[in-house]
């Protein structure tokens, strides 16, 4: 799907810092018209592109471009990576040289990664570089919470200065650029099979949950083999796979406009029992829901 990323006027774009420990995975398949660059300082994020699935260590550079339609599949209980987005007509005024032709015309494919493993003194000096657009900005556990964008209509990114702000996105946009090197075959990539492609894609439509034995129905083979090859490939199991879809729906609801209680948008997201749902919570963010909400 094409995500509205709704970004203000006065924005060139946004940034902050995903925490996964407390920041909602947007799990669903998506791109948006604007440029999107992750920067890894702690953990590993995993990606799928289309039919290939990719994960990324601290220290990478991620560029994921308009035309790529991508989703987060998993992270590392302590990741943390900056995701900043640029938009296009800000990219269009500051790439106006040779250098920088290959920011407007990637010619990356649909399923192609363009990434890069930085040394120690880039990974500071860029890791500092995002880290000072921050100042003046939203509150972390707020920019976690909305997924940076807004998972829900009544958000709107801000930051206290837009014009500083502004200058960091162009100079950060550049300076990511020059330390890019040329893409190579990353770690932990793998070409998904067709079986679990269509159980990612199952999974993510879905608001009520198959069987295991069900979805392995749809997706052409046996339980045993899409419980074993999901997990080889994707990296965890697909009860968790579900289960981290459900607390992204949860978020959803529980932040909504229908001003849902917890549990009604527990049920809603798809836990039968808050039993259940707390168990599910806890083993994601380290605490239960009501000691998180009361934070946030």
């Amino acid at each position: 799907m094409l995500e509205d990323l709704r970004i203000a006027p006065e924005y060139d774009g946004f940034i902050f810092l995903a925490d996964a420990a407390r920041n909602p995975p947007v799990l669903r398949p998506h791109r948006h018209v604007e440029l999107e660059l992750n920067f890894v300082v702690r953990g590993s994020i995993t990606y799928v592109l289309g039919k290939r699935r990719f994960t990324f260590k601290q220290g990478t550079l991620l560029w994921l471009f308009p035309t790529q339609r991508h989703q987060l599949v998993g992270r590392s209980p302590d990741a943390r990576y900056f995701v900043s987005v640029f938009k296009p007509e800000m990219i269009r005024e500051a790439c106006c040289g040779e250098r920088y032709e290959r920011i407007l015309n990637p010619e990356v494919g649909e399923e192609e990664v363009l990434s890069s493993t930085l040394e120690t003194g880039a990974f500071e000096l860029i890791r500092q570089s995002m880290t000072a657009l921050l100042d003046d900005g939203l509150d972390a556990d707020v920019l976690n919470r909305e997924a940076g964008f807004g998972v829900n209509d009544d958000f709107s990114f801000q930051h206290g200065d837009p014009d500083w702000l502004n200058a960091g996105l162009r100079h950060l946009l550049l300076l990511c650029w020059r330390l890019q090197r040329e893409p190579g075959r990353q770690t932990g990539e793998a070409q998904l099979h067709p079986s679990i492609r269509k159980a990612l894609d199952l999974m993510g439509r879905a608001e009520e949950a198959d069987s295991l034995s069900e979805l392995a129905g749809k997706c052409g083979v046996s339980p045993a083999y899409l419980s074993r090859t999901f997990r080889r490939q994707v990296g965890v199991t697909p009860g968790r796979y579900r289960n981290s879809l459900k607390l992204s729906r949860f978020w959803e609801r529980y932040r909504g406009p229908a001003q849902r209680t917890m549990m009604e948008a527990a049920f809603d997201a798809g836990f039968g029992s808050y039993a259940q749902f707390f168990r599910v919570f806890q083993e994601a963010y380290g605490t239960g829901p009501r000691e998180m909400l009361k934070r946030n």
